[in-house]
C-alpha cells in the first residue's frame, strides 16, 4: 500500500474512521460531564441518530429522512467509551488488513454497506422497541469478508474447511455467552445483518481477492523451494 495512504502504521480509511467515531463519542462523553455546555447531548444524538425500530411501524421521526438515515447513522453512535474503544480496537485489529486487499476506497464501501446491512439485520429480526447503536454491525461484516476469502481459498486449494467452521462456530458462541451477559441487550440481529452483507460482498470481489491469494501462495512456495 503506497505510504501516502498510510499514517502511523495505520491505513488513512481506517483511521479516519476511528476519528469520527472517537471524536462523536469524546463529544458525548464531554455533555455528560457537563463540560461542553450543550446538556443532554446523547440523549439528541439518539434521538436523531439511533436505530428505532418503531419509526418503521408509524412512530414519529425527528425529521422526515430519519427513517433512512439511521440505516447508517446508528453505526457512528456508541454506549458509552468502553464499547467505543473495544469496537475501535477491533477495527484497527482486521480492518487494516481487509483495507490492504481491498484497497481503500473498497474497504470504505464495505464497511458501510455493512453497516447498513447490519441496519437491515436489527429491523427484520428484532423485536425491540430501545435504539440501537455501535459500530459492530459494520464489524461483522468485514468479519464476514474475512471469513469468506478463507473459506473460498481453503475450498480452492482443497486445505481443511473446518478451521473456517470452527471460526463461524466462535462467532456463534461469543455471541451467545454476551448475549446472556447482557441480560438479552445485544443486537446479534445487526451482527448477523452485517455479516450476511459481507459475505455476500466478498463473494462479488472473489475473482480479484482469489487471484490476489494464488500470487502470495505461489510466491511464498517459490520462496519455500529455495530457502
Amino acid at each position: 500500500m503506497p505510504q501516502r495512504f498510510m499514517i502511523f502504521g495505520m491505513p488513512l480509511s481506517v483511521l479516519a474512521l476511528i476519528l469520527v467515531n472517537a471524536l462523536i463519542e469524546f463529544a458525548l462523553m464531554a455533555s455528560d460531564a457537563g463540560l461542553l455546555g450543550i446538556p443532554h447531548l446523547r440523549a439528541t444524538a439518539y434521538r436523531y441518530g439511533a436505530f428505532w425500530l418503531t419509526l418503521l411501524h408509524g412512530g414519529p421521526p425527528m425529521f422526515p429522512a430519519q427513517p433512512a438515515t439511521m440505516f447508517l447513522t446508528y453505526a457512528f453512535l456508541h454506549g458509552g467509551l468502553i464499547h467505543m474503544a473495544v469496537n475501535m480496537l477491533a477495527l484497527f485489529s482486521f480492518g487494516t488488513v481487509i483495507v490492504r486487499r481491498l484497497g481503500q476506497k473498497r474497504f470504505l464501501i464495505a464497511y458501510l454497506l455493512c453497516a447498513i446491512g447490519g441496519g437491515v439485520g436489527f429491523a427484520l429480526l428484532s423485536p425491540s422497541p430501545v435504539p440501537m447503536v455501535g459500530a459492530s454491525g459494520a464489524l461483522f461484516g468485514l468479519l464476514g469478508i474475512w471469513l469468506c476469502w478463507d473459506y473460498l481459498d481453503r475450498r480452492r486449494y482443497g486445505d481443511p474447511l473446518w478451521v473456517t467452521g470452527r471460526a463461524l462456530l466462535f462467532l456463534v458462541l461469543y455471541n451467545l455467552v454476551f448475549w446472556v451477559l447482557l441480560s438479552g441487550n445485544l443486537a446479534w440481529e445487526t451482527h448477523l445483518g452485517g455479516f450476511v452483507t459481507g459475505w455476500i460482498l466478498a463473494v462479488f470481489w472473489s475473482n480479484n481477492i482469489l487471484a490476489q491469494s494464488r500470487r502470495r501462495r505461489f510466491g511464498s512456495e517459490r520462496s519455500g523451494r529455495w530457502s
